[in-house]
């Protein structure tokens, strides 16, 4: 979406959790979707569903989870690509604890208990880093195995 000043891409990014072929796609999807970001003359605002918990802050159970798609060290490190680029993990601006999900397992009331994974993400370029006033999960809002997250940009 052109938003003027800066661009908003909104994208729900691969899963690879059906074997190595798919991480490997999921892999060349955040290198290609940043390539195309620093082609660009704006900065870019990227959200959606990323598929991946970014470090062990962002899942509840991160021992258990180091080899499972989503949390694997190479998706991470994709992640990590984005940061060295300078994008900014919005939400990580205002809260620096974990416990904050925006998805959890529909299995064995893993909502109710917060044993979640955050999944989802608003990855700002610097430049605009310092017009974020707000990134919030909302995780009382249900309806899906994810809540919606929100940022104020002014």
């Amino acid at each position: 979406v052109d938003c003027g000043d800066f661009l908003l891409v909104n994208g729900y990014f691969p899963n690879g959790g059906q074997g190595d072929e798919r991480v490997r796609f999921k892999l060349d999807y955040y290198r290609d979707l940043l390539a195309w970001t620093q082609a660009q003359s704006r900065p870019c605002v990227v959200t959606g569903d990323w598929n991946t918990a970014h470090t062990e802050l962002d899942i509840a159970r991160p021992k258990e989870n180091r080899k499972v798609s989503g949390f694997m060290d190479i998706e991470r490190a994709e992640v990590d690509r984005w940061i060295s680029a300078g994008f900014v993990d919005a939400f990580r601006l205002f809260c620096s604890e974990g416990g904050h999900y925006s998805w959890w397992s529909a299995r064995a009331g893993s909502r109710q208990r917060n044993i979640g994974w955050r999944l989802d993400y608003f990855l700002v370029s610097r430049a605009l880093a310092p017009r974020v006033r707000a990134c919030t999960h909302h995780p009382e809002v249900s309806g899906s195995d994810h809540c919606p997250i929100s940022l104020e940009i002014a």
